[in-house]
């Protein structure tokens, strides 16, 4: 495994070959690619980059709003083609992009919609074979924004994405897994395949119903227990990005560079810890 670094850790919103300099220059092996600009800096100087920055490339964005009406999916769609090109060209195959715990129509009503779509895009990820993972969210008071909950929960989420397509999986978050219930045995029993990334963040010791999804701690600073959760990802064979992924932590007052080093010794030491690292 590798740490890659994430914009949540990055003040002031660099365009992205300055985020690049940055995760370089404080020593991160890789880097996420969620900037929307990258798709309008091409393939080719994509990979210019990560060469010249001695980087690797985590993971990109879905470019595509499920979330939405279906005039806003299919616009995105659009773009779907030329960004899974993009991925598979700067030797990137794995996308994600995040599904809510809360729908405005009963579950399995609004699973249907929403797994129509991920089929659609799974059509075009196959032809790239590109993988997509979908990041279920765990704390309680995003699962109440809606009148239903969808899913939260590893393993459903997990056998939600298998019924999308054999090129979608999950993106797994400490922090969600943490707050969703999840057990090592979750993450020990996923396929490999289905495992497209991987994030990290630790959740402080309060109850429940206090947690708030943009106030989150660094890796080994509050109770997750990532020994437990890196050793089970290490018993199912995963050995791609991790990407410390903390809202809050008073980040946006750091400089730049300081809370990206901050993320990036944090995140080694609880790896270290693991042995994956």
């Amino acid at each position: 495994m590798y740490i890659a670094l994430n914009g949540t850790l990055v003040s002031r919103r660099p365009d992205w070959e300055e985020f690049a300099r940055i995760a370089h220059a404080v020593g991160f092996a890789g880097v996420d690619l969620l900037h929307a600009e990258v798709f309008d800096l091409g393939a080719g100087r994509v990979r210019q980059v990560l060469r010249e920055r001695n980087l690797k490339p985590a993971v990109v964005a879905l470019p595509v709003d499920f979330r939405k009406d279906e005039a806003t999916f299919q616009e995105g769609m659009k773009k779907l083609d030329a960004a899974v090109e993009f991925a598979r060209d700067i030797g990137c195959p794995r996308m994600s992009t995040w599904v809510p715990s809360w729908c405005e129509a009963p579950r399995d009503e609004q699973a249907k919609i929403w797994r129509a779509r991920f089929q659609a895009v799974n059509a075009l990820l196959e032809k790239y074979n590109v993988r997509l993972g979908l990041e279920y969210l765990g704390p309680l008071h995003l699962r109440k924004r809606g009148p239903y909950e969808f899913f939260y929960r590893h393993a459903d989420m997990l056998s939600f994405a298998k019924s999308c397509g054999k090129q979608v999986g999950l993106l797994v978050d400490s922090w969600h897994w943490h707050h969703g219930g999840g057990t090592v045995a979750d993450i020990a029993a996923t396929p490999l395949a289905d495992l497209v990334h991987v994030q990290a963040a630790d959740a402080p010791n309060v109850a429940p119903e206090k947690i708030l999804d943009s106030e989150r701690l660094m890796p080994g600073e509050g109770v997750v227990d990532f020994t437990a959760f890196f050793g089970a990802l290490k018993k199912a064979g995963y050995r791609d990005a991790v990407s410390p992924e903390v809202f809050g932590r008073g980040l946006k007052d750091m400089p730049p560079e300081q809370g990206a080093t901050l993320g990036l010794e944090t995140t080694t030491a609880v790896m270290k810890k693991a042995g994956v690292l």
